[in-house]
């Protein structure tokens, strides 16, 4: 008989890093504020995005890009392939998920049904992402 505890994660030590990142955001909510204009103007540029972009995905943490890779595997894509082939169009699909603002259509969409389309009509990736879906080397599904 196998133990079969749905109370247990099977991902203990993300569970927990997630865990943390929460605390530590909840007493430490806007944690680009002990850097210097100059700094976070830096790193912005490093990452290739505004200002306003790179403070707004920092305060939602590091689960609001959670949904895109839920989307892509519902679409069978491989996102570890994708993030090798193509790391910029992995670093725009992920920064526009996170500033999304449908992540709760997004995440009932996913949960009442994986395969359908609705998500088409908001979600900012949808073009690329479909665009993807037609390159063999992106999917996970065997040719």
């Amino acid at each position: 008989m196998s133990d079969l505890r749905p109370d247990v994660s099977p991902w203990p030590v993300v569970d927990g890093i997630r865990q943390w990142w929460r605390n530590w955001c909840g007493a430490n909510s806007g944690v680009l504020e002990r850097f210097g204009d100059c700094e976070v103007e830096r790193m912005a540029h490093d990452l290739c995005m505004s200002v306003t972009e790179f403070r707004s995905i920092a305060d939602r943490g590091p689960e609001s890009g959670d949904l895109l890779e839920r989307r892509m595997n519902a679409l069978d894509l491989n996102s570890g392939e994708i993030a090798a082939t193509e790391p910029g169009t992995s670093r725009d699909l992920q920064r526009l998920c996170t500033l999304c603002e449908s992540h709760r259509q997004c995440m009932r969409d996913l949960a009442r049904d994986p395969a359908g389309r609705a998500w088409e009509d908001y979600c900012p990736n949808a073009a690329m992402l479909k665009e993807l879906d037609t390159l063999p080397w992106a999917s996970r599904r065997e040719w």
